[in-house]
């Protein structure tokens, strides 16, 4: 029985990470300095169905493939720590919980201010030569546009959707 619940597992998680990134690589609006999509949900399903360390494994390795296979700039680590740490911190706040906006609001304020705003602008400012402040801005639009996204599409998407498949039900318990 312990070897179904490993593969099922694994097929679940290969299908999170190959959506997430599809939803990142082809599904947002990208600039240089900003990424408005959709990746954030699969994340988010990964943490609420398997916790904080397979959601941080997920999503680093769909960072690092999504970059080996739909490269749009040079690869910098500092992003797939980022990706770790999102899956973490989604798993943390989110596994065993009702998946409500206010359970939900906890992680996407660290998330999207700790990781995307904060981390993220660093990642920028290194690999772009730019001052950290001078990309602040756009970073705090993009989050305060990210925010209310967050509260509405993760419980909708798991209430209506994830949870309603079989899987789902047995793979949270």
């Amino acid at each position: 029985m312990e070897q179904k619940s490993n593969t099922k597992r694994l097929v679940v998680l290969a299908f999170l990470i190959a959506l997430e990134i599809i939803l990142t690589r082809f599904c947002s609006i990208q600039t240089p300095i900003v990424r408005i999509g959709f990746g954030f949900l699969p994340v988010a399903m990964m943490g609420i169905l398997y916790g904080p360390l397979w959601a941080g494994i997920g999503y680093a390795a769909g960072d690092v493939l999504g970059m080996l296979i739909f490269p749009s700039a040079a690869y910098f680590p500092g992003f797939t720590l980022t990706a770790f740490l999102t899956g973490m911190i989604f798993g943390f706040f989110l596994k065993g919980k009702e998946i409500t906006w206010k359970s939900v609001l906890p992680a996407s304020l660290l998330v999207i201010l700790g990781c995307n705003l904060c981390l993220d602008t660093l990642w920028l400012s290194i690999l772009m030569g730019d001052g950290y402040l001078a990309l602040l801005p756009a970073r705090i639009l993009k989050c305060v546009l990210m925010l209310p996204i967050h509260l509405i599409l993760i419980p909708f998407v798991w209430n209506r959707i994830v949870s309603k498949i079989p899987f789902a039900g047995q793979m949270t318990a």
